[in-house]
């Protein structure tokens, strides 16, 4: 089971200079894939228990559009293993004029994680 988030990154997400977009905002995409996926699969939002990784890989402006991917890759009685990547698909190109902007040929990943969330068996109403 997949799903798939795509959101522009505003000058409100710009924590740093140079419009740079804080890191936390790409973990923030995987909670919200992370919460459709535990609705899919059981039928509740469930709860995020842990990441046991995360690598980012490159930078995120504002302008920029994110594509966030997630998939359960193991289900155990309440846990499920997810995988997240995030993608650049769309970049501002302010050097032609402010409004122009290219979609990427390749995607660029700008962060993966794993981590594993909590669905109580209690709350499970998808079998």
């Amino acid at each position: 089971m997949k799903s798939m988030i795509r959101m522009r990154m505003s000058l409100h997400d710009a924590h740093y200079g140079g419009n740079l977009v804080d890191g936390a905002k790409m973990l923030q995409l995987f909670g919200d894939v992370a919460t459709e996926l535990l609705i899919l699969q059981d039928g509740d939002e469930g709860l995020f228990k842990a990441y046991d990784s995360v690598e980012f890989m490159a930078p995120v402006y504002a302008g920029d559009f994110i594509e966030a991917v997630g998939e359960i890759v193991e289900t155990g009685n309440s846990s499920r293993k997810m995988v997240f990547e995030a993608r650049k698909v769309i970049v501002p190109r302010p050097d032609i004029s402010d409004s122009a902007a290219d979609v990427l040929d390749a995607p660029i990943i700008v962060c993966r994680a794993s981590g594993t969330c909590v669905t109580p068996k209690a709350k499970q109403r998808k079998k």
